[in-house]
Parts: structure tokens; sequence; C-alpha cells
């Protein structure tokens, strides 16, 4: 590993600390974006069995706003549920902005990575080219310097497309996740809205 960061030259260690911020990313993300954090599965469900039994109190609502991102969401609209179905909805799109800025958090880092990651790649191939006209003379060429430039160019190529390809793959993994969640989410406040809320129903008093 020593010989190949020493035949890739001073130029790979932007790639490589580009690399661990990607992978750093790509962790967070992951246990960040897990379906059971960020909308468990029977949340919906047992809040409707609290306003069932009329025990979704103030302390009820802060535990589910501090559940999870549904949670934050639900809670809006369980807050507002007095106002009416326009306040609801209201409510619950005003949270879902809020929860949708907080899940695409470092996406949009991770997506610099691989742009940038290819660029530094280019840069090492510059440098490598530089190297290998330099070790060309009037009196003939240097094989050793001409064989390092070589491999700078190279390895930073090679390197530059390994940290981007992974880290392009896993932004847009991770943006359609993020989707996939907000279409969820969108769908169980829908589900809270007609729950509480039905149509020919305004400021909690049926017309």
């Amino acid at each position: 590993m020593l010989s190949i960061l020493q035949a890739a030259g001073w130029p790979v260690w932007f790639l490589i600390l580009t690399s661990f911020i990607a992978l750093a990313l790509m962790i967070e993300r992951t246990v960040v974006l897990r379906r059971a954090r960020v909308a468990p599965p029977a949340l919906l469900g047992q809040l409707l069995t609290l306003m069932q039994a009329r025990a979704a109190g103030p302390e009820a609502v802060q535990r589910l706003e501090a559940d999870s991102p549904l949670g934050r969401i639900l809670a809006a609209g369980v807050r507002n549920s007095t106002g009416g179905r326009a306040a609801m909805q209201e409510a619950m799109e005003s949270a879902a902005q809020s929860v949708a800025h907080e899940l695409e958090r470092y996406l949009g880092a991770l997506s610099t990575v691989a742009a940038v990651a290819p660029l530094l790649g280019l840069f090492g191939t510059v440098i490598g080219m530089i190297e290998i006209f330099g070790a060309a003379n009037p009196s003939g060429n240097n094989p050793q310097a001409l064989a390092h430039g070589i491999s700078v160019a190279l390895y930073n190529t090679a390197l530059g497309l390994a940290v981007a390809i992974p880290a392009l793959i896993a932004a847009r993994f991770f943006r359609t996740r993020v989707e996939g969640f907000m279409l969820l989410m969108q769908e169980q406040a829908q589900r809270l809205l007609e729950a509480l809320a039905p149509v020919g129903r305004e400021g909690g008093r049926a017309r």
C-alpha cells in the first residue's frame, strides 16, 4: 500500500482525504435513512388508537414529535386538528418541508464529492504528465522520472474514478430513498387527515 502511495505521488493525498469524506457521509446517511428511524410502520396506527381512546394529550404529542421525522409531521397535524382540515394540512406540509430538508442533509456534499473526485484525479494526471515532460532533456530521457510520472498520472486517474463512482451511486440511491420516504409520509399524513378531518368538515365541525 505504501509503495502505491509513493508511486501515485503527492496529489493522491487529496483523493485519499476525499475518499474518507465520502465514506463518512455514506455511513452517516446509511444509519440515518433507515425505515425504522424515519417512518416507523406502526406509528400511525398507534396514534389513531390513542386518538380514539382520547389519550393523545400534550405529553403524548411531544413523544410522537420526538419519535421520528414521520412523528414530527403527524404531531403537527394533531396539534392543529381543532382548526379543521385546512389548518391540519398546512401544518403538516410545513413540517414535511423541514423533514425533507433534514433527510437531504449531506446529499449535496456527497454529490459534490462525486463531481470533484474525477477533477482531482485529472489534476494528478496533469502533474504526472508534467513530470513526464520534465524527464525529457537534451541528453536523453530519465527512465526513473519517466516511470514515476506515468505512475502518478495513471494512479490518480484510477483513484479519482474509484472515489467518484461509488459516491455518485450512493448520492442517487440516498436521494431516491428520501423521495420514497417523503411519498410514504405524505400518504400517512393523508390518512391522518382523513381520520381526523374528513372532507366535508371545517373547523372540526361537520357541515
